[in-house]
């Protein structure tokens, strides 16, 4: 039986772990990212991954850093795994490391690479609007996700999804899948094939990303905007100097707008003219509805500056918002 090492860290890696331990495949080690201080009482925070292992008794171990560090390096060794499987572990790994392994290094990568190299590929697929992403295992080298791929697993984006819901669902299907590249690898049947030259890049997300830019954007942009960063950090805009941050919203077209809203169809003429980020309705029967560069976003789940999330309806019976005010 193979002798299988595993590296990862959230909750999209012990996915693959479980699937991995639950297959009966002959995991000899755990490693992920240092435990974390987090909140107000810097309590250590355990990643999934290594809450997983704990549970099941395999061996965990906890580098601060996997280069430079030839007292990891000996460890591996004497571990001597035939294979590592690596999962959103969070740290490039070096040749040395790299070349431990008989079998080599696989990676299981949440895009349909060379597409969404990099740390957020589940995160841009959203915020860039496809409808289509999925599931690459790969073998790795020392680049950039740059490795020889294995196997692929496309997957549809539905129109509303957030990068939490996409996140669980491709989690499972990174489980399944590198599973299916462990039993190709064992009969010696996993293919190879190159990745080419026409890639693209999924950096980290930046912080100043997450305000909503009214002016520019349109509706349907801001919408991929506020579900892509759903649940990271939450987009958000400000309204009379206070701070509002929106989960969920859908985006309408100026037709759908004023299907929606007959009423308004003999000032339809004025609404090129209404500024992006004006408020056009608000209240809790009607909901909460802002003029975009083009088209206008009905917001569903809102959260203001030191309350909890809400739909946009609970928040309207206690906060009033004028039509006419402006997003900021």
């Amino acid at each position: 039986m193979l002798k299988i090492l595993f590296m990862g860290t959230p909750d999209f890696a012990k996915e693959s772990l479980q699937a991995l331990y639950e297959a009966g495949e002959n995991v000899i080690g755990v490693v992920t990212n240092p435990d974390k201080p987090q909140g107000r009482g810097m309590k250590l925070n355990v990643s999934p991954v290594k809450q997983y292992a704990l549970e099941k008794n395999l061996p965990v171990y906890q580098p601060t850093k996997v280069r430079n560090n030839n007292e990891f390096l000996e460890t591996v060794k004497n571990l001597a795994p035939d294979l590592i499987c690596v999962v959103a572990y969070g740290k490039i790994l070096p040749q040395e490391l790299l070349d431990i392994p008989p079998l080599g290094c696989i990676n299981v990568h949440g895009s349909l690479l060379p597409k969404y190299r990099g740390a957020a590929p589940i995160q841009w697929a959203v915020l860039n609007g496809d409808k289509v992403t999925g599931i690459t295992t790969m073998y790795m080298d020392a680049g950039m996700d740059t490795g020889d791929m294995i196997l692929k697993e496309e997957v549809s984006i539905a129109e509303e999804e957030t990068t939490g819901e996409l996140w669980e669902c491709l989690s499972i299907i990174g489980g399944q899948l590198l599973l299916k590249t462990v039993s190709l690898i064992k009969e010696g049947k996993a293919p190879r094939e190159k990745q080419g030259e026409n890639y693209t890049m999924a950096p980290m997300l930046q912080k100043e990303m997450a305000k909503i830019d009214w002016k520019t954007k349109t509706a349907v942009e801001i919408k991929n905007l506020i579900r892509g960063l759903n649940p990271i950090m939450g987009a958000y805009s400000f309204l009379e100097g206070k701070k509002l941050k929106f989960w969920r919203a859908k985006a309408y077209t100026e037709a759908q707008l004023l299907a929606e809203f007959p009423e308004m169809e003999p000032y339809a003429y004025k609404l090129k003219d209404i500024t992006p980020g004006t408020v056009l309705f608000a209240d809790s029967k009607q909901g909460l509805w802002i003029k975009a560069k083009e088209g206008a976003l009905e917001i569903i789940e809102v959260q203001a500056e030191n309350a909890k999330k809400m739909a946009t309806a609970d928040f309207l019976r206690g906060n009033t918002i004028p039509a006419g005010s402006t997003f900021e």
